[in-house]
């Protein structure tokens, strides 16, 4: 059983699609940032997230082994009552069935030889690969080559929900940047998806996992996938952000694509900053330099400020105006295992939240005089709308 066959099993006998319960709709289902159903309410699109219940996990109901959560797929944030009152009646629907999917989740976990590999590289096959995202007025797709991150900046959240995932699944525990699922087939699966996919943006992008982590020299998948995309002739938008130069491989592949966007994080102008937060990332003079060469190759390039890590906004804000056409600048959402970086004296100013909203605005404000345009959101304005 995959965790998709679980999520499915626990709303059974409900389908996409259908009502699980009067006027709560089944829109779909996805694992990338652990298990969550996307339901429709009335005119609301809300996701409820499950995981194993713990005693310190926060949640809005619980079931005898699972947690539910709720949040909105939008920025406005769902009615709290609306949430909860969702949350309970989907534990009315999943209490007959999730000792029995749970079983059979434990009887599909790795065992002996098969469970010491899935804590560092293993290769995997998939059923799907396109993940539906983004909100009614600006929908697209994530794209996710890889699962689990060598990169490992500790300050990422997606670790947590990814530990969520390989929980249920059984998965050792073992520390973020240590472990990679390696999806073979991803190219093949998603080739076929896209022959019937709506035209919206594919974005490429480290939320579990970085497309250009050091795996992807020897594997290939985010070329391959990357070479499907440009296969198709109603050229489709493409994202792609990375924290890794290694994007130069595909560089001549980019720049033949007819709707490319590639960008980097870089969320300080100061390389000592990056080596302390993100070591296992490229320099930041490399990353301004591939952006710089994509650039004069034609490719639409954007940078991806998340967290704000840097005291010098005029800096960085001169050193991104050089590559860059637009900017996206979002804060810090909790330090996660990232509490010693900024224990150190040097950096613990940077982790209040004041802080990463001042650093923000001023960001704004320099790169607007510089010419570069800031957005807010996964896709820059000019990719919002349906399509």
């Amino acid at each position: 059983m995959t965790l998709d066959d679980f999520l499915l099993a626990l709303v059974a006998p409900a389908r996409l699609g259908e009502e699980i319960t009067p006027g709560v709709r089944l829109l779909g289902i996805s694992t990338e940032l652990g298990p969550r159903l996307t339901l429709q309410v009335g005119e609301h699109e809300v996701h409820v997230e499950i995981a194993p219940r713990e005693p310190t996990r926060p949640s809005a109901a619980q079931s005898s082994r699972l947690a539910l959560s709720y949040r909105s797929s939008t920025s406005a944030p769902v009615d709290a009552a609306l949430g909860v009152s969702l949350c309970r009646a989907l534990v009315d629907v999943i209490a007959p069935n999730e000792e029995t999917a749970l079983r059979a989740l434990r009887d599909a976990a790795p065992h002996g030889a098969d469970a010491e590999s899935s804590a560092k590289v293993r290769e995997v096959r998939v059923a799907r690969l396109l993940e539906p995202a983004g909100t009614p007025d600006a929908r697209y797709f994530s794209v996710s080559p890889y699962v689990g991150c060598l990169i490992g900046c500790r300050f990422c959240y997606a670790h947590s929900h990814v530990a969520v995932s390989r929980t249920l699944a059984r998965l050792p525990e073992v520390p973020w940047g240590s472990y990679v699922d390696v999806r073979i087939n991803a190219a093949e699966i998603l080739a076929a998806e896209l022959s019937t996919a709506p035209l919206h943006p594919i974005k490429f992008c480290p939320i579990v996992s970085d497309p250009y982590q050091a795996v992807e020299r020897r594997h290939r998948v985010t070329r391959g996938c990357l070479e499907v995309v440009r296969s198709e002739a109603r050229g489709r938008p493409v994202l792609v952000l990375t924290r890794s130069a290694a994007l130069v491989d595909d560089m001549e592949l980019l720049a033949s694509m007819a709707n490319a966007w590639v960008g980097f994080s870089v969320p300080t102008e100061d390389d000592a900053v990056r080596r302390h937060f993100e070591p296992r990332a490229a320099s930041i003079p490399e990353r301004l330099a591939t952006l710089a060469l994509l650039r004069s190759r034609g490719v639409r390039t954007f940078a991806v400020l998340q967290p704000v890590l840097s005291d010098d906004v005029e800096a960085l804000a001169s050193a991104l105006a050089e590559v860059v056409d637009s900017v996206s600048i979002d804060v810090l959402h909790g330090v996660q295992g990232a509490e010693r970086d900024f224990d150190d004296p040097r950096f613990e100013h940077m982790r209040a939240s004041s802080w990463q909203a001042e650093r923000r605005a001023a960001l704004a404000q320099a790169l607007a005089a510089r010419g570069v345009g800031v957005w807010a959101g996964e896709l820059p304005p000019e990719l919002r709308g349906p399509r």
